[in-house]
């Protein structure tokens, strides 16, 4: 009985060695993967809804592929205002907020020089492929790290990262600050993609030939829907008063002659406009995955592809536009066709791709009053005269305010110290005046959103896009639905869902198949992809990784 008793314990602790060692070797091969390349793509201003309202124009190899063979996050969301372009796509590469990544919007006022800068603005680079000062661009201003330039230091710099675009933004902000090269589009009279001497000093010979070709130019033609206009039942009618369109047309309807057009709306800049724009990235893109020999190797590259024209659309469309339903519909396509390129080029389950938005949109406030929603516009002009008119009758001086941008107020601190009075008090003082003009929903002093931890609310998000040494004294949110904007098209920048909640989808190589309702952040995009290849989260990175989306 008593070696019965001994070859059972034998047995068994065998048998947990073994499945130790087991488990130990089964970890190792999952530490991570190595995709051959890596494709970040950000629509610009693209809502969540827009996946299911036009759910069923979609064919099955664009966003219906992503959808059904990767990961759906449908509940998705910014964590921070403001939602802008500039934000945005510094967010989902660097895994931080305007906190901490500096990028406060697409433009802002800069304390220390009294003067506006640019987000990618750069005086001390030139511009290649063009002699337009459209290329004086560089992301010196983000402080933060993306993942892509985590990729490139893991790999010692082998893996290559390249960022494309019609926006120089949207190029150069997700390449971060280790890329290969960064293309946007310039329009005016030339119509080619061009770079800085931040990256090289001439244009490979692939973007020369691509910039040489009669590409750009074929996409002057008439832009009618691509199917019949009657089929587009998930938009409103294509004849409204919500719409800008283009000079030289009278009515904001299809068809739109854009070779004709193209000479009273800035040349080649119209395509931006309209669907050819994500058209000529996608042409753009194939070919520097094959002049870059992209995904041609073991060492994991990254791409990061923005569609802008997505944005120009909504802001002089709207979000209800047959327009807007149109350009989806189209860049259905274009996906479709990068996908299968991808397919062939790196080959099908050798690439890992993500897709999400830089923000969302709300719907033209004039057509919400027409549908007895609470709507409206904030008139900037009589905010600051009634402002002004404040400050003068409480402090008997007119020159407090120094600058009102992106819905904050930054005070003149030198001529506040002069007059010896307390900074949190005037920024005080403001805050308790704005809380009754109309409009204006929440207003916060800087000195509560430094110094306050909130956990929820708009607070929350004022907080996370709040940067210490660029941000302003007070800052303020509208009631829902109230833009300070024109009267047609849509804008965004709020915190609200209208402009928090937008699509995110995993797909390709390391991705398992299915969906969820749970909360992520935009923050989360980074340290997933960080995870899923094994390298150091970007430096700043808040965010968490999404490991339900991980095989």
């Amino acid at each position: 009985m008593k070696y019965s008793i001994l070859f059972l314990i034998l047995f068994t602790f065998s048998f947990s060695v073994n499945g130790q060692e087991d488990v130990q070797f089964q970890s190792q091969e999952n530490i991570y993967v190595k995709p051959k390349l890596v494709v970040g793509i950000v629509v610009d201003q693209m809502r969540y809804d827009y996946l299911t309202r036009f759910y069923n124009q979609y064919g099955e190899g664009g966003f219906k592929r992503l959808i059904n063979e990767g990961f759906n996050c449908k509940n998705n969301h910014f964590n921070y205002i403001p939602t802008k372009t500039a934000p945005g796509h510094a967010s989902v590469y660097t895994g931080t907020t305007p906190k901490n990544h500096g990028i406060i919007g697409n433009d802002w006022y800069d304390k220390s020089i009294k003067d506006y800068v640019y987000c990618a603005g750069d005086a001390k680079v030139k511009t290649v492929g063009s002699t337009s000062d459209a290329g004086k661009m560089s992301p010196h201003r983000m402080l933060a790290t993306t993942f892509a330039d985590e990729n490139r230091l893991f790999t010692q710099n082998k893996g290559k990262t390249i960022g494309i675009s019609i926006k120089d933004r949207g190029a150069i902000l997700p390449a971060g600050h280790t890329a290969n090269a960064a293309y946007w589009f310039h329009g005016k009279d030339e119509g080619v993609f061009i770079s800085s001497t931040f990256y090289q000093e001439a244009l490979p010979k692939w973007v020369s030939n691509f910039n040489k070709s009669k590409t750009v130019k074929s996409y002057l033609k008439d832009w009618n829907t691509l199917y019949n206009i009657k089929n587009y039942t998930e938009s409103g009618s294509d004849l409204n008063d919500f719409e800008e369109g283009f000079t030289g047309k009278e009515t904001a309807t299809f068809p739109y002659d854009l070779k004709s057009l193209s000479k009273e709306n800035d040349g080649y800049d119209i395509l931006k406009t309209t669907p050819y724009g994500n058209s000529i990235v996608v042409d753009f893109t194939m070919e520097a995955v094959k002049g870059e020999k992209l995904g041609a190797d073991e060492i994991t590259d990254v791409l990061t592809v923005s569609f802008s024209s997505t944005d120009y659309v909504g802001h002089n469309f709207g979000v209800n536009s047959k327009e807007v339903e149109d350009t989806y519909i189209r860049l259905d396509k274009d996906l479709e066709r990068l996908l299968k390129f991808l397919d062939k080029e790196v080959g099908a389950g050798e690439y890992t791709v993500f897709l999400t938005a830089d923000h969302g949109a709300v719907d033209v406030p004039a057509y919400l009053e027409t549908q007895k929603i609470p709507a409206g516009y904030f008139g900037k002009k009589a905010f600051k005269s009634q402002l002004n008119d404040f400050m003068v009758k409480r402090y008997l001086a007119s020159d407090l305010i120094e600058n009102i941008s992106n819905n904050q107020i930054f005070l003149n601190r030198d001529k506040i110290k002069q007059l010896g009075l307390d900074l949190a008090s005037v920024q005080h003082a403001i805050v308790m005046e704005l809380q009754s003009y109309e409009f204006i929903d929440k207003v916060y002093a800087a000195a509560t959103i430094a110094n306050a931890t909130f956990n929820s609310g708009v607070e929350e998000l004022l907080e996370n896009g709040y940067n210490l040494k660029r941000s302003g004294d007070v800052l303020y949110e509208f009631v829902p639905a109230v833009i300070s904007y024109g009267k047609k098209g849509s804008t965004h920048g709020s915190g609200l869902n209208y402009d928090t909640h937008v699509p995110l989808l995993f797909f390709g190589k390391g991705i398992k198949h299915g969906s969820t309702l749970q909360k992520t952040r935009i923050i989360d995009i980074a340290p997933t992809m960080s995870g899923l290849l094994g390298i150091s989260f970007p430096n700043s990175a808040t965010g968490v990784p999404l490991d339900f989306v991980l095989k």
